[in-house]
């Protein structure tokens, strides 16, 4: 939902950086693989051992520099079929670790099994979520929009590990409940849109 209503402004302030990048030599595969790599090693490094405030913000940073691969390639006039792919292979490979990470910190460092379900179970809905849209556009259906993709999945958890990282007790658990929730309610809409595509392109 954010990527429709906020790609243009975001669009205005990552261009400029994205031809500059461009002009040094930076292509958006490397930018996606460096962003990739920054998010798991920082997911994976801090949520487990208990550093939620280092590893909201690492991962947030990292996962920022996502918004860069597509400017670089604006940049330089085009995409290509494998740089998409990297990028949504990239994408599912941060969604996984992150959400892991932060379930291994329920059950390990806090002790929340409750927490660690709603952690896992947001883990299994991201990459059903993905697949759908990708599987459909395979098919040459169209799945977009939904109520949480991406960019509302990494705000959502993030604000959570955030906020109880400041020492505010219980986030992690309502916002990931919260995730899981809005989840099943993105698949839903998802899997709708397929069969009503799916339904016109029969007639």
């Amino acid at each position: 939902m954010l990527n429709i209503f906020a790609r243009a402004s975001v669009s205005r302030v990552t261009d400029p950086i994205g031809r500059a990048l461009l002009r040094v030599g930076v292509t958006p595969n490397v930018m996606t693989v460096i962003g990739t790599a920054g998010a798991i090693i920082s997911a994976l490094l801090t949520f487990p051992n208990g550093h939620l405030l280092t590893g909201t913000f690492t991962v947030w940073g990292f996962a920022m520099l996502d918004l860069l691969d597509g400017a670089i390639a604006r940049a330089r006039g085009h995409g290509t079929p494998f740089g998409a792919v990297l990028d949504a292979t990239c994408d599912r490979l941060v969604d996984g670790a992150l959400f892991a990470a932060i379930a291994w910190w329920c059950f390990v460092i806090d002790g929340n099994h409750r927490a660690a379900a709603a952690a896992l179970i947001c883990l299994v809905l991201a990459q059903v979520i993905s697949y759908v849209k990708a599987r459909a556009e395979a098919s040459g259906l169209e799945a977009d929009g939904g109520l949480v993709e991406r960019a509302e999945r990494l705000i959502i958890a993030l604000v959570g590990t955030g906020l109880q990282g400041f020492g505010l007790p219980y986030l992690v658990e309502g916002t990931l409940w919260l995730l899981a929730l809005l989840s099943v309610i993105t698949l839903v809409q998802r899997t709708s849109a397929v069969a009503a595509a799916a339904r016109e392109a029969r007639s």
